[in-house]
């Protein structure tokens, strides 16, 4: 097992209160076009550190890239999207959100961009059914020969599991409540 320290991260997991709200908006690249103080706080990261830089600047290296996948193809497909995600602060402290993701759009309809509010999450669903989910899929991707093997054998396993349950993404993580 790899030592946490050597993937930047420090073991102390910080929240949201309540009644905080992280926003952000991306160009369609996926860089940082805006973050309110509540971002940069939680980033530990400045304005000038983020403007322009992709936004997996505070990606966590337990989120599994299939939610991510699933995230991107749909707010690129002009949808909006609900994820759980688990974040990494500059300093390596942790934090997780549940992220509501929308496509930006111009005067004509035309995606130009993609905006994201973060709310604080019910940590009992984080705990008892997100972990235990994220951890299946990251084995499955970890287990694969290659990154693309395993985002697709783990895209796969996801689209099954979404099947079984008869529900989209956006179902099935609103569906747990919080």
């Amino acid at each position: 097992m790899t030592d946490r320290r050597q993937l930047g991260l420090s073991g102390t997991e910080i929240s949201l209160k309540p009644d905080e709200i992280i926003v952000t908006k991306t160009d369609l690249s996926g860089k940082i076009t805006y973050g309110n103080r509540t971002f940069f706080k939680f980033a530990g990261y400045t304005e000038k550190e983020c403007l322009g830089v992709q936004h997996n600047i505070v990606r966590h290296p337990d989120m599994p890239r299939v939610v991510f996948k699933a995230a991107w193809d749909t707010i690129q497909d002009g949808r909006e999207i609900f994820a759980y995600v688990n974040n990494r602060s500059k300093n390596g402290d942790n934090y997780w959100v549940l992220a509501h993701m929308t496509p930006s759009r111009d005067a004509n309809g035309k995606i130009v961009g993609y905006h994201s509010n973060r709310r604080a999450p019910d940590m009992k669903i984080v705990n008892e059914t997100i972990i235990p989910l994220y951890n299946h899929y990251l084995q499955i991707e970890r287990a694969a020969a290659s990154p693309k093997d395993g985002l697709a054998s783990a895209y796969a396993d996801l689209q099954k599991m979404l099947a079984e349950k008869k529900q989209t993404f956006n179902e099935f993580t609103l569906s747990l409540g919080g």
